[in-house]
């Protein structure tokens, strides 16, 4: 953690934000309705998925638009949305647009446990993510946990997969999943719709698959596609 992170937008700082940690999330959790499901738990409309939820179940003390340095692309298969999951590499040389979620250390853990398929109850020991920069927690889908930087003093983290975006296969991403990409970027309020489907198309396993007015057609209208 050598950098503050590139917060887009006014922010004031929170009062009380001594141990706390930043979640920032490049996926599906941008869009704060997505993760109400992890926090206080349930079943998303239109997934066979419920959720555990968190010990802590209130919102996040704030949420703000970042970015990332790095790559976001697409890859293995989600059993939720069907089509390719959303992960970042950090040795990418593009610009990830973010959200970044200010929760404790104790809702990072569960939150981050319901990603990695496992029970939320447990803290996660973050000393080794906090001091290199990386964790490696096993060799799953989000079970790799990174610190890209920080926010107003605060640890910034978010998971991802041991491997890079050139090791594995990329798979396109379903329409319903793009769409809520997009929207959690239009709620965050940092991006315009334009600038949201220009970047989406151009992630690997999207690019060639959906062209930007592909993208800007289902953030018009939710029923295209």
């Amino acid at each position: 953690m050598t950098e503050d992170l590139s917060v887009i937008g006014a922010w004031r700082g929170a009062s009380g934000s001594a141990a706390r940690v930043w979640y920032v999330s490049y996926g599906s959790n941008m869009h704060l309705d997505r993760l109400t499901y992890y926090i206080a738990g349930g079943r998303p409309p239109g997934t066979a998925a419920t959720y555990p939820g968190c010990r802590d179940r209130r919102p996040p003390q704030a949420s703000v638009p970042v970015e990332l340095r790095g790559c976001m692309y697409f890859a293995t298969e989600s059993v939720v949305w069907t089509g390719g999951r959303a992960f970042y590499d950090p040795a990418g040389r593009r610009r990830v647009p973010a959200r970044a979620h200010l929760v404790t250390a104790e809702q990072f853990s569960d939150i981050a446990a319901q990603e990695m398929y496992r029970a939320p109850g447990a803290d996660l020991d973050l000393t080794e993510v906090l001091e290199r920069g990386r964790s490696v927690l096993g060799p799953g889908r989000y079970e790799t946990l990174l610190c890209p930087g920080s926010v107003d003093g605060s640890p910034a983290l978010t998971f991802t997969a041991p491997w890079s975006v050139h090791d594995v296969a990329w798979n396109k991403p379903s329409a319903a999943y793009v769409r809520h990409l997009a929207a959690g970027l239009v709620e965050a309020g940092a991006w315009d719709v334009a600038d949201i489907a220009v970047y989406l198309a151009s992630c690997p396993g999207a690019a060639g698959e959906w062209s930007p007015q592909d993208i800007a057609d289902l953030i018009a209208d939710p029923s295209a596609h």
